[in-house]
């Protein structure tokens, strides 16, 4: 039998679902939930690429979510400033590379000009990926990959023929290896338009916990199960 290093996912992303619920459950605002599910990002992302994992791509914040009331939205994009400006430092020391997929409209300023900052600061580091998927919809991507394919074909840079699956992930937001392990929490059964090219193959893992309560035994306890599973890739 190979041994663990052998089977570690290369790829591994999670749907951090739950953070509003977990605080609603304990009579908390949910500004609570996000702020608690921060910090759980923050240490887990280190614990997870630490481990040797090459990748690790997060959903922070849907397309879809910008239908959430004002006052949350606001919130978030004020969260995730204080994360990539201050919070975020210890992925700095640690080497962690952080990416952002996603579309940069209808971002704040302040929040793109967070996120370039903490991509060029991490640009060279070289001890795993951290794809935090802001602004993001799988469908979406697809759609403005499709448009830099037709934009390139038309300029004559781009011969269709020699177009394959390996030429179509570079016109991605990023690119990445396939997903290996797809964990959503909260319990919720679905995959909600999140990295649908990337995860064709995946193995995924559902579980109860809401986010903020999912560390590093709960991780590890989805890598267990991951190692259980006997991946095919569509062969016997």
């Amino acid at each position: 039998m190979n041994n663990v290093e052998d089977r570690l996912p290369k790829h591994v992303a999670i749907i951090m679902d739950g953070n509003g619920r977990w605080a609603q459950k304990r009579g908390y605002q949910r500004s609570m939930g996000h702020l608690e599910g921060s910090k759980t990002l923050e240490k887990l992302g280190i614990y997870i690429l630490k481990k040797g994992i090459d990748v690790l791509s997060v959903f922070a914040f849907s397309t879809e979510n910008f239908k959430r009331s004002k006052e949350e939205v606001d919130y978030l994009m004020n969260l995730f400033i204080e994360m990539f400006t201050k919070k975020f430092k210890k992925l700095q020391k640690e080497g962690i590379k952080v990416v952002f997929s996603g579309r940069r409209k209808p971002l704040r300023d302040d929040v793109l000009k967070a996120m370039d900052e903490m991509e060029e600061k991490t640009k060279n580091n070289t001890k795993g990926i951290l794809n935090i998927c802001l602004n993001y919809g799988g469908q979406e991507e697809l759609i403005d990959a499709s448009c830099k394919i037709a934009e390139d074909y038309k300029n004559g840079k781009l011969d269709l023929v020699s177009l394959n699956k390996e030429s179509f992930s570079k016109y991605l937001y990023r690119d990445l290896p396939p997903i290996d392990l797809l964990i959503r929490t909260s319990g919720e059964l679905r995959i909600s338009n999140f990295m649908l090219y990337q995860m064709a193959y995946s193995e995924m893992v559902f579980t109860d916990v809401y986010f903020p309560d999912f560390k590093e035994k709960e991780f590890d306890a989805a890598l267990e199960e991951y190692y259980k599973r006997n991946r095919r890739f569509g062969g016997n």
